[in-house]
């Protein structure tokens, strides 16, 4: 890229350019750490939405009166919630290029989210080798940590995908 041109950015022609969506293998290099933006508040229409798509009918994520009376004294966000909303934030900047995601490992719930809440994402590169049965990608590994608005750290899990060893090629086809 030249100097010139704006960060995040690559040319596609003259006086135009396009959004870099996804680092690369070779950018996400082990110890790397990101921070995702912009942050999510949580509503409730969103905890209504992802509780009832997903069946989980308990009254904590759902029901106001029953919830007053946990120790909680309100609703708790649905775990699959958060998950969702931390792992979607991570993507764009640690994935979008991923050709699979490979697993989703330890993961864990700490701190309690409710609505209103607005939560923001880090991951940390934990790893990368060149795939064996893909030599075209590599294996790039991650533990990505979900906070709060007061820092508060609410999950995190570690992840593994494939990425293209060298992205030019699926921008240049997809236009990314």
């Amino acid at each position: 890229m030249s100097a010139d041109l704006p960060q995040g950015y690559r040319r596609t022609g003259e006086n135009r350019v396009r959004e870099v969506v996804g680092l690369g293998y070779h950018d996400l290099t082990e110890g790397l750490t990101i921070e995702h933006r912009p942050g999510r508040t949580v509503t409730e229409a969103d905890n209504t939405l992802i509780t009832t798509l997903s069946g989980n009918a308990a009254p904590i994520h759902l029901d106001a009166a029953y919830a007053t009376h946990t120790e909680w004294g309100r609703i708790l966000v649905c775990s699959a919630l958060t998950l969702s909303i931390v792992g979607g934030m991570s993507a764009r900047s640690v994935s979008a290029l991923t050709t699979a995601n490979l697993g989703l490992t330890d993961v864990q719930f700490t701190h309690p989210v409710f609505v209103g809440d607005t939560l923001y994402a880090e991951t940390e590169i934990t790893g990368r080798r060149p795939s064996k049965s893909r030599p075209a990608n590599g294996v790039v590994s991650c533990r990505t940590r979900g906070l709060n608005q007061d820092g508060q750290q609410v999950t995190s899990f570690t992840r593994a995908f494939l990425l293209p060893i060298d992205p030019h090629p699926i921008r240049t086809l997809t236009n990314y």
